[in-house]
Parts: C-alpha cells; sequence; structure tokens
C-alpha cells in the first residue's frame, strides 16, 4: 500500500565557518516540532550562491551581501583579532591598536570576510587562497593575520594565540534570503526567532494559525432583545386580594 501522506517541511539554513546557529536551532525545535531544519555548512565564496540557487531557505553570513537580489538583516559585530604564534612580542600585551601592527607582515586571504580600506601593515607578495591557509603560513613564522575572533577559535592551535585590535573593521554577522515582495513562512518564523519575538508575537506561521482560530466568533443575540421577564401577578381592587389576602365580606 502506498504511503500519501505529505512529506515532512523542511527549512534549509546555511551558515559560514565561524558562525554558530545552534542558540536558534534549539528555539525552532521547541516552536516548530514538525518542521525539520536542516543546517548547511557554506564556504563564505559559495553562500550567496546557495541562496539564488535555492540550495539553502535563507543563510547566516558576514556583510556586506553581494547584490540587490538579497534581503539581510544584520545580527550583531564581531570582535577583530590578530593571530601570531605565542612566542610572538604581541602575546605579552592584552590589547592592541590598528598602528602597533605597521611594521608586521599581515596575511589578506582570498576569502577575507573583513571591509578593508587599506589593511594596516606591510601586504604580502601573494594573496593566500583562503583563511586555513593563511592560518597555516602564521604558524610557520610567515606574517600575521586579522580575523573576526569566532574564526581564531574556529581555526585554534597550541602553536598559536591571538589579541583583540581596535581601530579596524568589525564582521557584521546577518541573516541573508532571496528578496521576495513578502518573506516566505519559515523564512518569517525565524527572522522572529533570531530578533527575540516571542511565541504570542502578531508575525509570523503559528501567529496567523492562531489569529484565524479567535476569528471564529460565536453568533451575537439579536440587536435588541432582552431576556424575557416573568409576569407579574394581577393587583385586585382593595388591594388585599391582589395580594393574596382573603377577600372581604359584604355587609
Amino acid at each position: 500500500m502506498t504511503d500519501s501522506s505529505p512529506a515532512p517541511t523542511t527549512f534549509r539554513l546555511g551558515f559560514v565557518p565561524g558562525v554558530t546557529p545552534s542558540k536558534w536551532v534549539r528555539i525552532w525545535e521547541q516552536r516548530l516540532p514538525d518542521v525539520a531544519l536542516a543546517l548547511l555548512q557554506l564556504a563564505p565564496a559559495e553562500s550567496f550562491a546557495a541562496l539564488r540557487e535555492g540550495t539553502a531557505d535563507a543563510a547566516l553570513l558576514r556583510l556586506p551581501v553581494d547584490g540587490e537580489d538579497l534581503s539581510a538583516i544584520p545580527l550583531y559585530e564581531e570582535t577583530t583579532v590578530v593571530v601570531v604564534p605565542k612566542d610572538h612580542l604581541f602575546a605579552a600585551a592584552e590589547e592592541l591598536a590598528a598602528e602597533d601592527l605597521a611594521d608586521e607582515l599581515v596575511l589578506h586571504p582570498l576569502d577575507d570576510t573583513l571591509d578593508w580600506e587599506a589593511p594596516p601593515g606591510r601586504p604580502a607578495l601573494q594573496r593566500p587562497q583562503t583563511t586555513a591557509d593563511a592560518i597555516e603560513l602564521v604558524a610557520a613564522g610567515v606574517g600575521v593575520l586579522l580575523v573576526p575572533q569566532s574564526l581564531a577559535r574556529l581555526h585554534h592551535r597550541k602553536d598559536l594565540t591571538y589579541r583583540t585590535v581596535t581601530g579596524v573593521p568589525q564582521s557584521r554577522v546577518a541573516l541573508s534570503w532571496p528578496r521576495t515582495e513578502e518573506a516566505p513562512d519559515l523564512v518569517e518564523e525565524f527572522i522572529g526567532i533570531v530578533r527575540g519575538r516571542t511565541v504570542n508575537s502578531t508575525r509570523g506561521r503559528r501567529a496567523e494559525a492562531q489569529k484565524g482560530q479567535k476569528t471564529a466568533k460565536p453568533a451575537r443575540k439579536a440587536a435588541g432583545a432582552k431576556p424575557a421577564r416573568p409576569a407579574k401577578p394581577a393587583r385586585g381592587k382593595g388591594g388585599a386580594a391582589g395580594r393574596g389576602g382573603k377577600p372581604r365580606r359584604g355587609r
């Protein structure tokens, strides 16, 4: 016998390295247990194509968004850090300024997500292909690397460390999806989650369903209709008989 029941709905969420969607995934599973959430790890260079081609319904990525055909809402900013060998002079500092890197060879990988006007320090002759490649060069003693703190943690090595740098661009993480006149229901649900809307919010698929239930109200009584009152007993002449007393005898 063929099973004619519909396939379970799935929301496909992409995310780039360093972004951790776990806290939002937990809320999704609590609010929409009937809708599976599939996580897709995307390289920064392929994240926009995944949205355009329909591989992902939405994605957590880093700004700026490539093109006007994608919508995005910024979520948070990341601290920028410099990754150096543990025996580097910078390892002794608690915090550094952009000017402190003036004499350093600063690596600038092709997948860099920081919006630089002019990177500090001395540029390398060749740009590493990826952040992972740049980390290998730092470990080999070839230059230093500026990245969002989440990427420094992702590529953690025992022989490397990192320090916060001020006066440099910061990476901004955003939720992005294909631009349409109105966001799809499941995208709207996830927007509500990342923005901290409660389950009783007036927006989203669940809220609309609850709203529809409230519109079915019982029929109202006819205008001006009042419940009938019980009739009063007639009052007799002389008052006593009307009040249930004994009738007077005639003289």
